[in-house]
C-alpha cells in the first residue's frame, strides 16, 4: 500500500483536491453535487480530456502543441462538410481520425525534420489550420449536420452510456498501453528526460517525435467528433483557447513540463479538476474575469505543487545516497 501511495502520490493528491472543491462548491451551491450538474462537469471534460491526452504524450517527449484548438476547428468543419454532403457517418469518423493523425505527422515533421523548437513549429501551424479551416468554410459555420451522424456520437452506447463516453475510455486505455505498456512509451519517457543520452543508446529520436505528435493529435481527432455531434455545426471559430485548456489539465495532472515525466490517468483526473473548477465557478455565479483569475492561479499552483515535489524527491535521494556513503565509510573504518 505504501509503495502504491509513493508512486501515485499525484494522483491521489487530485482525487482529493477533486473531493474538497465539491464540498466547497456544494456547501455553497448545492445544485453543484446535483446528479445532472455532475454529468455536465464530466460532459465538459471530454472535449478537454481527449485534447490533453494526446498533449500529455508529446509533453512528456520534451515537446509541446499549441495547434491543437486551430487543429480541432479544421476537423470539425471537413467532418461537417462531409457529412452535409452525405457521407456515411462511419467514414466522417475516419476521415477525422485520418485527418487528425495527418496534422499530428505535419507538427512532427517540422520538429523532428526541420528541427524547428516545437512551440515554434506548432505556433505555426496554429495560424495555418485555423486559417483553412475558414477557407474552407468560407467564414460561416458548416450547417446542417444530418441527425443519423449526431444521434451516433452523441446518443447513448447500448442504452447504457454515452458514446463520447466511450470514446473517451478507449483513448485513454490506447494512450495508456501505449505509455505505460509498450517499447515506445519507454522511449518516449527516455527522449524527454534527456535527448541526448536517449540518442546515444541507440534510440531514433525523429522517429519518435513525429510518431507521438501523429498519435497525440488522434485524441483532437475523436473530440472534434464528438464536438460537431453536440453543436450540430463545423465551426471556424470553435477551438478557440482549448489548446491553453489541455495544457493547464495536463499541468494539474502532474506532468513535468519539462518532458520525461507525467502519466495519462493523471491528466484525465487533471481534466476533471479543471473542467469542475470552471463549471463551479459559473454555478456560483463567479464574474468571467475572476474564473480566468482563479483558473490561472490553480494552474500556477499546480506548477509549483510539481517544483516542491522535484525538491523534496531531490532531498530525499541525496540523504539516502548520504546514508550508504556514511555506512560504508563505518565498514571501512572499522
Amino acid at each position: 500500500m505504501k509503495k502504491f501511495i509513493r508512486h501515485h502520490s499525484r494522483e491521489i493528491s487530485i482525487v482529493v483536491a477533486i473531493i474538497i472543491m465539491g464540498i466547497v462548491f456544494g456547501i455553497n451551491e448545492p445544485i453543484y453535487l446535483s446528479s445532472s450538474n455532475m454529468m455536465d462537469i464530466f460532459e465538459q471534460s471530454i472535449i478537454y480530456g481527449l485534447m490533453a491526452i494526446g498533449m500529455t504524450a508529446v509533453i512528456i517527449s520534451g515537446g509541446i502543441d499549441l495547434s491543437v484548438g486551430s487543429a480541432l476547428a479544421l476537423i470539425c468543419v471537413v467532418i461537417s462538410k462531409a457529412a452535409v454532403s452525405g457521407v456515411h457517418p462511419l467514414v466522417c469518423l475516419l476521415i477525422g481520425l485520418v485527418l487528425g493523425s495527418v496534422l499530428g505527422l505535419l507538427n512532427g515533421v517540422l520538429v523532428a525534420k526541420l528541427k524547428l523548437q516545437p512551440f515554434i513549429a506548432t505556433l505555426g501551424t496554429m495560424s495555418v489550420y485555423r486559417g483553412v479551416a475558414y477557407l474552407i468554410s468560407k467564414g460561416y459555420p458548416v450547417l446542417g449536420v444530418p441527425p443519423v451522424y449526431r444521434n451516433m456520437i452523441n446518443g447513448d452506447f447500448l442504452g447504457l452510456v454515452k458514446t463520447s463516453t466511450v470514446l473517451l475510455l478507449l483513448f485513454v486505455i490506447f494512450m495508456f498501453v501505449i505509455m505505460a505498456k509498450t517499447k515506445l512509451g519507454t522511449h518516449i519517457y527516455a527522449v524527454g528526460g534527456n535527448e541526448e543520452a536517449a540518442r546515444l543508446s541507440g534510440i531514433r529520436i525523429d522517429r519518435i517525435k513525429v510518431l507521438i505528435f501523429s498519435i497525440a493529435m488522434i485524441g483532437t481527432g475523436i473530440a472534434a467528433m464528438i464536438q460537431v455531434a453536440r453543436l450540430g455545426t463545423g465551426d471556424p471559430t470553435t477551438g478557440q483557447g482549448y489548446e491553453l485548456n489541455a495544457i493547464a489539465a495536463v499541468a494539474i495532472g502532474g506532468t513535468s513540463m519539462a518532458g520525461g515525466r507525467g502519466t495519462i490517468i493523471g491528466t484525465v483526473l487533471g481534466a476533471i479538476l479543471f473542467a469542475g473548477l470552471r463549471n463551479g465557478l459559473i454555478v456560483s455565479n463567479v464574474a468571467t474575469f475572476w474564473q480566468y483569475v482563479a483558473t490561472g492561479v490553480v494552474i500556477i499552483i499546480a506548477a509549483y505543487i510539481e517544483v516542491i515535489q522535484d525538491n523534496f524527491s531531490r532531498i530525499i535521494k541525496s540523504k539516502v545516497s548520504n546514508s550508504v556513503e556514511i555506512e560504508r565509510i563505518e565498514r571501512v573504518a572499522s
